[in-house]
């Protein structure tokens, strides 16, 4: 680290471990699925959550992460700026995962 730069915020290790950590349980339980639907087996719906939970903690880490560098990071004369852009920007990202997992689950129940 250089003599000069600031001290990263306590909250960016603890939100990239969570980040990285459900990445890394997102990517094995897909992994897992698909080994175990190779033989045309099926899964119940309820294991549907471990990737949705995992998805969702992706989702809110990067949106805590992107928090800390746009605005917890900003000078007070372009604070209300980078608000109001993170606020859109974290709803845009909550309202596509909030669709995916929609969809996914209305395609289940119709299939």
């Amino acid at each position: 680290m250089q003599p000069n730069a600031p001290t990263p915020h306590p909250l960016r290790r603890v939100l990239l471990i969570a980040e990285f950590g459900a990445l890394a349980v997102l990517l094995g339980s897909m992994a897992w699925f698909s080994s175990h639907t190779a033989d045309g087996g099926t899964l119940q719906a309820a294991w549907l959550l471990i990737p949705a939970v995992a998805s969702l903690v992706v989702f809110l880490s990067f949106i805590g992460l992107m928090y800390l560098r746009w605005v917890a990071a900003a000078n007070d004369a372009n604070r209300v700026r980078h608000t109001l852009i993170f606020a859109l920007l974290a709803l845009t990202l909550i309202g596509v995962w909030l669709y995916g997992i929609g969809k996914t689950w209305l395609s289940m129940q119709a299939g």
